[in-house]
């Protein structure tokens, strides 16, 4: 299912975040955890899932999504291809364009099919940051 793919690709890019930041030299997967190829290999099952499931989709916008999980999808084998992972090339995978494209698909995507009700709007709204709003400027 989609959503459930979806959700894989936003948990795990959470999880590669913190793993970045931890600081963690490239090895291999031994000793204490967690490592980041797992989810990795969960990130790029859960595009290649997403890219199959638009193949044949006549919606300009789910062929964009199809063909940016495809592009992410080739960085995330390249880094699965190597011996060792570490924090370094986690954080620039992270930074890539092609995965933060797919994020800002989904993201779109998302809303889209399923918007916040008003309550939930109302509790993100509060959630410590403030917005700007031009249309209530006064000159």
């Amino acid at each position: 299912m989609i959503a459930n793919d979806i959700e894989a690709i936003e948990a795990g890019y959470e999880f590669l975040l913190a793993y970045a930041a931890q600081g963690r030299p490239a090895g291999v997967d031994t000793g204490p955890g967690p490592h980041a190829r797992p989810t990795i290999e969960d990130v790029a099952q859960a595009m290649q899932n997403i890219a199959a499931a638009f193949a044949d989709s006549t919606d300009d916008f789910e062929q964009v999504i199809a063909s940016d999980c495809r592009n992410a999808g080739a960085a995330l084998r390249f880094i699965l291809s190597q011996d060792k992972i570490g924090s370094e090339i986690v954080d620039n995978l992270n930074a890539s364009i092609h995965l933060r494209a797919v994020l800002t698909d989904l993201f779109l995507y998302s809303e889209a099919l399923e918007p916040l009700a008003p309550e939930e709007e109302a509790q993100e709204t509060t959630g410590g940051v403030e917005t700007y709003d031009a249309s209530q400027a006064k000159s």
